[in-house]
């Protein structure tokens, strides 16, 4: 483990306490989640933009059959209440 100091704005940082408090975990543990799947959708991401230089645009139906199946696993969808 590694300890390091961020800054952030204020309103990012009460959001956050209230988000981990909600979830019965640490801020840091919240963080260090959120960290984590960042780095997984950048990686998705470049993994996209390779395969689409190797094969070409994804068509319409290939991109609305994704879209279906992350919208199944519940991919993208807000998990705690609006402010």
């Amino acid at each position: 483990m590694v300890k390091k100091s961020v800054s952030v704005p204020d309103v990012i940082w009460s959001a956050a306490e209230v988000a981990a408090a909600d979830r019965h975990m640490t801020v840091s543990a919240l963080v260090t989640e959120a960290l984590e799947n960042y780095l997984k959708i950048q990686a998705g991401l470049q993994a996209v933009d390779e395969w689409e230089r190797e094969n070409g645009p994804f068509t319409e139906e290939e991109l609305a059959e994704a879209d279906a199946m992350l919208d199944a696993h519940g991919v993208g969808i807000r998990r705690w209440p609006a402010d």
